[in-house]
């Protein structure tokens, strides 16, 4: 799979530090060099200058090749700590979109270099994983499958859950399969029929032989961010948090500790289990934001994780979850 090269990585100098955290913040997040100058208390001067060098240096291309220096130091610090074989951790904008697109093109770039022939991919939803095709550059590749592990939404703001499927197998010359179903339902037996008459039993059993599995995972609560927030009622999501809910993955609930939150609605989501996801060969978790510290870590302990794709401000958070209870950092859920 595709792994930073730790042993090329040079050490940056304040100097280049500042220089990469202003090329990530005006090439990756679309700031412009006013809004660059300002979030990092600098003249507007010295932005221009800053990302002048930073091209003479081929520093820019499509993809920032360097790493910011704190972000280096993070992401060898997860792995460490988390047991991942890889972290990327980019530099934290500052809203939810920017986040988004940061880890999107972190995502893009990992994936361009760690799909292979014949591989069986499983993928979720969300928006970092629809922004990672803004630098998806796959070679040519042969006999892969994507398929979407959760079914679709009747009507959508943001993302249709199905739609990262379709793109990515498109943009791979992939075949795919889709999720063909509402992805909350109305039962239990409901989703029984579907599964029963409707030949998506076909995938929960090609579910069970993944390659690659990619997730993003959403942060519950009066602050939440999680687009499926947006596809439970408001009462349905007051009692997830006061059952303990942090996150979800796919609409999957988890509570601190990465168990599911037994609630109704855990028997009405159409997307395949959680615990199977844990028998990928590979784990891509790719989500960031301070607040989703907690949820990131829930589905660590839930399904694994082997390349986690972040940023800053989950990162510290992360490190900072772990550290405070080191004895149960990574315990489990069976």
């Amino acid at each position: 799979m595709a792994k930073l090269r730790r042993g090329t990585q040079t050490a940056l100098s304040d100097g280049s530090s500042l220089r990469l955290r202003a090329a990530w913040m005006y090439y990756s997040y679309g700031l412009t060099q006013k809004d660059v100058a300002e979030q990092l208390d600098l003249s507007r001067t010295t932005v221009i200058r800053l990302l002048d060098e930073a091209v003479k240096r081929g520093e820019v291309r499509f993809w920032i090749e360097e790493g910011v220096a704190e972000c280096v130091d993070l992401s060898v610090r997860l792995e460490r700590t988390l047991g991942l074989d890889e972290a990327v951790v980019v530099p934290s904008p500052s809203d939810v979109d920017q986040t988004a697109k940061g880890i999107g093109l972190a995502l893009g770039k990992f994936l361009s270099e760690a799909i292979r022939d014949n591989m069986t991919i499983g993928v979720g939803w969300g928006r970092t994983l629809t922004a990672s095709l803004a630098n998806f550059r796959p070679p040519r590749l042969d006999g892969v499958t994507v398929m979407s592990l959760l079914g679709g939404a009747v009507e959508s703001r943001f993302t249709d859950p199905v739609e990262y499927s379709w793109r990515l197998a498109n943009a791979l010359g992939a075949e795919c399969y889709l999720f063909p179903a509402p992805l909350i339902v109305d039962s239990p037996a409901t989703k029984q029929r579907l599964i029963d008459a409707c030949g998506i039993d076909r995938l929960y059993a090609l579910g069970e032989h993944l390659d690659l599995v990619i997730v993003s995972v959403g942060d519950i609560g009066p602050a939440g961010t999680s687009l499926a927030s947006h596809l439970v009622s408001s009462a349905e999501l007051t009692e997830l948090v006061a059952l303990g809910s942090v996150g979800d993955v796919m609409c999957n609930f988890l509570d601190e500790n990465g168990r599911t939150v037994t609630h109704p609605i855990s028997d009405r989501v159409m997307s395949i289990g959680v615990d199977t996801l844990k028998k990928a060969d590979h784990i891509v978790i790719a989500s960031g934001g301070a607040n989703r510290g907690k949820a990131i870590l829930a589905a660590i302990r839930r399904i694994g994780c082997n390349t986690l794709v972040t940023d800053e401000a989950a990162a510290t958070a992360l490190l900072a979850l772990v550290e405070a209870e080191p004895s149960r950092a990574l315990k489990s859920v069976g």
